[in-house]
């Protein structure tokens, strides 16, 4: 195992700016999240790319923002900017459940303490910077400030918000993966140009010169009066976000403009292996020493082989955040990182994981890229497989085997969700549909931890159809060559699927039929949610407005806590203690044709 000073990780404290014998900084940048210097956390990425730029970075991990704010004091005033993150995840949706009861834990601090962060981490460490350095600029970035980044519903105030921009006093905002936006604003920082016109970037200006194609949202003071009109903006809002080549996209907040310039072009793979190949320690700070941080405890053996997901699913934002469009990284940077995890003390030869937002897409594109330059459908995949869609499965079952065959490698599996309907795609080219046959059987005999995990979502083929996921038949057929390729292998390994109840288009009847179809498949569900509206997704669009962005025509969400929990309860078919509300429920709603399915000639309620 290779040994580390202090010095190997970037600087948090005054101390260690001193070891490093610096007596300025660059940049500094404040994070909701713990200090883990590894590429699975976004402000370690950018402070390291930064560093790889001759930058002096210094890291601030959850600052504490309620005492005399000496956290964001002590390393004084950057040469540059600051920079805010509130993490890896929207700090509301870290901090609450669906329920919106404040969560017992977090999963990206110390020992997962629940009250190492504030809400709203992009507004609370902004306007405390603004107050104590007025003249230094403070860019945004990460997931939160990304997803807020114009008009958007916040479920957990009940109301519609402006950008982030407007509440937090930040100078700019970079959307999406930070690592070319950050490059380019500092070296025009630094060069004394204009920053207005950085891709990937939104900032608040009285006014702005119109550019041919840009497109006008409605305002923020409309979207607060006609839910309609806030449901019309988020369509361009989508497309814009997954365009090769996309427009400028401008929207009025009282007196300001928040201008969002188009995004960067996907990463190549080798701007993706820089990143990936930066001198991470992979390690949380020496200052953690002791303590557990459950979100690196779950990725400390993985390794991401690609960004993106051309999934397009309605309530997900990687998609929003990462692009469709898949970036991979090469074999060799790939191998790279496999070699630095086993190098770690408590590797035992297994790894947790080698995959991406979705398992199998690496290296998968268009195959006329003209044809995907001018695309703007949000999913690849649906309603049906793109015809120009490449899905060969060849270049991941290289790096699987390639893996494999590293000595001191017992296994790797595969942690990451698999997208089934991928498999079961028939493509026009016979080596293709070979590759998906040989990829499928791999992936359940050789990869697959006893438990490999997939996302059917729902059994209701029109709700699955506003999630923009396949209908559930394909899940039925899945299921089968799961069942037959573990039988012929002499394996015993479980199918876990996900499903979410409440979402936008899900009646009671639904999930109630949901209990009989998954009964009838003899799974006792566990991974199940009900659904959360989170920032920017056409399913909080709909949930809130109720109308489909795309359609404009009504759509039906359980929004009041009967209703959620009355569809909640379906999930739990299994469990005694539900019985009883299951079967008055049932007749409560005209289905008691089901109670017989759920519950043999049993009908009163009580085992």
């Amino acid at each position: 195992m290779k040994e580390y000073r202090l010095t190997d990780w970037l600087p948090t404290t005054k101390k260690e700016v001193e070891l490093r014998g610096w007596d300025e900084l660059d940049v500094i940048i404040f994070s909701g999240d713990a200090y883990v210097d590894h590429p699975s956390f976004g402000t370690a990425v950018i402070g390291r790319i930064l560093e790889a730029e001759g930058l002096r970075v210094a890291i601030v991990p959850q600052p504490n923002w309620r005492d005399d704010l000496r956290d964001f004091k002590k390393l004084g005033r950057p040469r540059l900017f600051f920079g805010v993150s509130a993490g890896c995840m929207d700090s509301m949706v870290n901090k609450y459940t669906a329920n919106k009861r404040l969560r017992s834990d977090d999963a990206y601090t110390p020992d997962a303490r629940p009250d190492m962060r504030p809400e709203y981490p992009s507004i609370v460490y902004t306007q405390i910077l603004k107050r104590l350095f007025p003249d230094v600029p403070v860019f945004l970035g990460g997931i939160e400030a990304s997803m807020r980044r114009l008009t958007h519903y916040d479920y957990w105030q009940d109301r519609v918000r402006p950008s982030i921009l407007v509440d937090s006093g930040a100078d700019l905002l970079i959307y999406g993966m930070g690592e070319k936006p950050i490059v380019e604003l500092t070296r025009r920082l630094m060069e004394g140009r204009p920053l207005d016109d950085v891709p990937q970037t939104a900032y608040l200006a009285r006014e702005v010169s119109p550019v041919e194609g840009d497109i006008t949202l409605y305002s923020h003071e409309e979207c607060l009066k006609d839910k309609k009109k806030e449901a019309a903006n988020f369509r361009h809002i989508e497309e814009e976000s997954n365009k090769y080549a996309a427009a400028r996209i401008l929207q009025k907040v009282g007196k300001q403009l928040v201008v969002v310039n188009p995004p960067y072009p996907p990463l190549t793979t080798e701007e993706l292996d820089h990143s990936f190949d930066l001198p991470y320690t992979r390690l949380p700070h020496p200052k953690y020493k002791g303590k557990r941080i459950p979100a690196y405890d779950m990725i400390k053996h993985s390794v991401n082989i690609h960004r993106g997901c051309f999934g397009g699913c309605a309530f997900c934002t990687i998609s929003a955040h990462q692009g469709k469009f898949i970036m991979s990284r090469s074999k060799e940077s790939i191998l790279r990182e496999v070699k630095a995890v086993m190098e770690l003390p408590d590797f035992k030869g297994y790894l947790s994981d080698l995959g991406g937002p979705s398992a199998n897409m690496y290296r998968m594109q268009g195959t006329n890229q003209e044809l995907c330059r001018k695309c703007k459908r949000p999913s690849c995949i649906h309603p049906k497989v793109c015809p120009n869609l490449n899905t060969d499965h060849r270049p991941l079952l290289d790096i699987y085997h390639a893996v494999d065959a590293l000595p001191g490698i017992k296994k790797s599996f595969i942690g990451s969700g698999v997208r089934y309907d991928l498999l079961l795609h028939e493509s026009k080219d016979p080596k293709v549909n070979q590759s998906t046959r040989e990829y499928t059987r791999e992936l359940i005999a050789r990869h697959v931890s006893g438990r490999l995990k997939v996302a059917p979502e729902h059994t209701s083929d029109r709700v699955l159809n506003v999630m923009r996921k396949p209908p559930f038949a394909q899940f039925e057929t899945f299921k089968k060559i799961f069942d037959r390729i573990n039988q012929e292998e002499g394996l015993r390994q479980q199918l876990i699927p996900y499903f979410i109840s409440s979402h936008p288009g899900c009646h009671e009847e639904d999930m109630a039929e949901l209990a009989v179809i998954t009964k009838r498949l003899d799974f006792h569900l566990e991974q199940v949610q009900d659904f959360t509206p989170t920032p920017m997704t056409v399913s909080t669009e709909a949930w809130y407005t109720g109308y489909h962005p795309y359609t404009l025509e009504p759509v039906f969400s359980a929004k009041t806590q009967r209703e959620k929990l009355a569809q909640r309860q379906f999930f739990f078919w299994y469990k005694p203690e539900e019985r009883r509300n299951i079967v008055n429920e049932l007749r409560r709603i005209g289905r008691s044709d089901l109670i017989d399915k759920l519950y043999g000639g049993n009908r009163g309620g009580r085992k």
